[in-house]
Parts: C-alpha cells; structure tokens; sequence
C-alpha cells in the first residue's frame, strides 16, 4: 500500500529518522547528573548508539527491509529501549525512557504480527517491573502513576493503531490494489487510463504506451520454489515495476505472470522505459526475464472513442506481440507503432517515425 501510494520511500526515512533519533538519547544523557553513570554503563549507552545508527542505515539504503531484516530490527529495539532505560541512574528518567515502547508498538502494529507485540510488552512490563520497584523505596505514589501512564499510553497507541488498520482493511480489499504486489487491480488499471485519456488527449504530440510484460518461464518457477516462490518473484516483479516507471505512471498486476504499463510520452519512441523495465526484472533475487509487448499509439484520436475499448484493442495487440516474443525464444521486446483500431486489433501496425527502435530486440 505505501509503495503504491508513493510514500515507502518517505516511511523508510522516518523510520531510520526514529530508530537514530532514540539511539542517541543515552547517549545525551551521559552529560547529565541522571543519566548513565560509570565507565561499564556509559560504555552501554554508546553500544547502543551504534547499534540504533547500524539499523537506520539499514532504512535508508534505497529499498525496503525483508522482512527477517525488519523482524531483527524490532527485536533488537525491544531490548534496547530497555536496557537504555535500566542504565542511567535516575528511575523516574529510565520510566520516562520507557515511553517510547509507543514508537515500536506502532511499528509493530503496522507492519509485523501480534505475537511480536505480545514479546515486546512482555519485555516493557520486565523492564517496568525493575525501575517500579527502584522508585517504590522513595516515592510510590510518583512509581504508580509514571509506570500508569507508560503502560496506559502504549495500549491506547497500540491498539488504537490496531483498530484502524482493521477498520481500513475492507476498503484496502474492495479498492483499487491488488493485495500481492501492491499494483492497481485490471479493472483499476481501466479507471485509471480512462482519466489519463481524459485528461492527456488534447496535447497534439502526445503518444499512449501501453506495455504488457509477461514473465518468462514462471511455470518452471513454480514448480521449483511453490506457490510462495511464485509470490516472492510477483513482488519483486511489481516492486522493481514501480520504481523504474514515472511517477504518474498506471502499473497493474492483472495475472499471475502478467503485468500492465500505461503512460504518455511526448515522442512515440519508448524504449527508454522497455530497457529500464528488463533491467529491473533481471536484478531481482529471482533474476526472471520477461516477454514484453509494447503498443505505442497517438493519443488525439483517441478522444472520441470509448476508453475501455480502446485499451481492450491496446492490450489484445500487446498480448499478440508478446506471443511473438515467447515464439522467438523469450526475453525479447516487440514494438507495435500506430496500430489500426478499426478492425478487432489483429492489425500490428507499422513502424512509420523514424525516431522508433527496431522491432525486434534481443536480451
């Protein structure tokens, strides 16, 4: 959902922002009479500053976690808000210290599942145990209340979070994405393109793509990874699909091996963006290669025509020129310039524009 909305990128750097932003907290707190204490604690503080900087690297490289990657995190976040809390000197500044189990609970409400929620405030609660009973002896009315509102904020957050996520899931399944990969369902990718035409058809020297990518042997995949290989390629396929592709590009997921691109170009020449799409594709973990089909047709004519039939001819000539492509071997491009759409979309079109790549390419 965040990839598809554009804002995983941004997700990733608050959450490297969090995590580096908590690690330095200790260590801050070495200037101060309250905090760390000694060269055994301060030495901790700094180790755990290393640690927080180590995991914000992790969330800033230029894709998302795994999700072991995202489940060390979390685990490793557990134990040092703790520790970090159990080291400085003051009790009531290690409860205070506590309070940002809100952040991973937020966190692990979003992203992971119950049982890792269930560990972490299981961990909180040790930790509150500790520090509730150092600041019994001289307070115990400060100790009740400071350990309350811990306790009370960090379920209020969590499942508050928690609700939501649940209150937005039947839209999520009833909407525009497919849940796999994250893309716009067939009948969105439809909508979609209908506004694009709707609002591009007036530019003169505007050009539609439509680009129909087929993986190459995801048969045999399946048949040696399973159903859970299968499903680890489509992401990869769908994530590598987004970020070689504009931003106001319309990606679809719309088989188990097929995949859907639209776009407006100012010259009918898209073989920037085909070489961009096998690039990615052959750099994902499962290094798949791919049959694609790409229809490139002048957008002004296409305004009084009925968009939905119109991407049916588009995707009927794209999937013939993918035919083609898996007929030569796979892992080649066929190109179809200004098709007919008069006829039923048998017609393949000419190559008429001398800025247009061969027809035919080759990995």
């Amino acid at each position: 959902m965040l990839a598809a909305r554009g804002m995983q990128t941004a997700t990733c750097r608050l959450v490297a922002l969090c995590i580096g932003g908590l690690g330095l907290i200790p260590v801050a707190l070495m200037t101060s009479d309250l905090g760390p204490q000694g060269a055994r604690m301060r030495g901790i503080a700094i180790g755990i500053a290393i640690c927080c900087l180590a995991m914000a690297a992790l969330w800033l490289r230029g894709h998302w976690p795994s999700r072991a990657e995202s489940l060390i995190c979390a685990l490793l976040g557990t134990i040092g808000i703790g520790v970090s809390a159990l080291i400085v000197s003051s009790p009531i500044i290690g409860v205070l210290g506590t309070a940002t189990y809100v952040q991973l609970s937020v966190f692990i409400v979003c992203f992971h599942t119950p049982r890792l929620l269930v560990v972490t405030w299981t961990v909180a609660a040790a930790v509150l145990g500790v520090l509730f009973t150092r600041l019994m002896t001289t307070d115990l009315a400060l100790a009740i209340c400071a350990v309350g509102v811990v306790v009370l904020l960090n379920v209020f957050v969590g499942l508050s979070c928690r609700a939501v996520i649940r209150l937005l899931q039947p839209d999520v399944h009833q909407g525009e994405i497919e849940q796999l990969t994250g893309l716009l369902h067939r009948d969105a990718f439809y909508r979609s393109v209908a506004t694009l035409l709707a609002s591009r058809s007036r530019s003169d020297d505007k050009y539609l793509v439509v680009v129909a990518v087929n993986l190459d042997s995801f048969s045999l995949l399946l048949g040696l990874s399973g159903s859970r290989g299968g499903n680890q390629a489509r992401v990869a396929v769908g994530q590598a699909l987004r970020e070689v592709v504009r931003h106001n590009a319309i990606v679809a997921h719309v088989a188990d091996d097929d995949f859907l691109i639209a776009d407006t170009f100012t010259t009918a020449d898209a073989s920037p963006l085909v070489e961009r799409i096998r690039g990615a594709i052959a750099v994902t973990p499962q290094r798949l290669t791919a049959s694609i089909g790409v229809v490139c047709t002048p957008l002004p004519p296409l305004a009084a025509e009925p968009p939905d039939e119109v991407l049916d001819k588009l995707i009927s000539i794209a999937t013939q020129a993918i035919e083609q492509a898996r007929m030569a071997g796979g892992n080649q491009v066929r190109y179809v310039l200004r098709p007919n759409l008069t006829d039923d979309g048998s017609e393949t079109g000419t190559d008429t524009d001398g800025d247009w790549p061969d027809a035919d390419k080759t990995a």
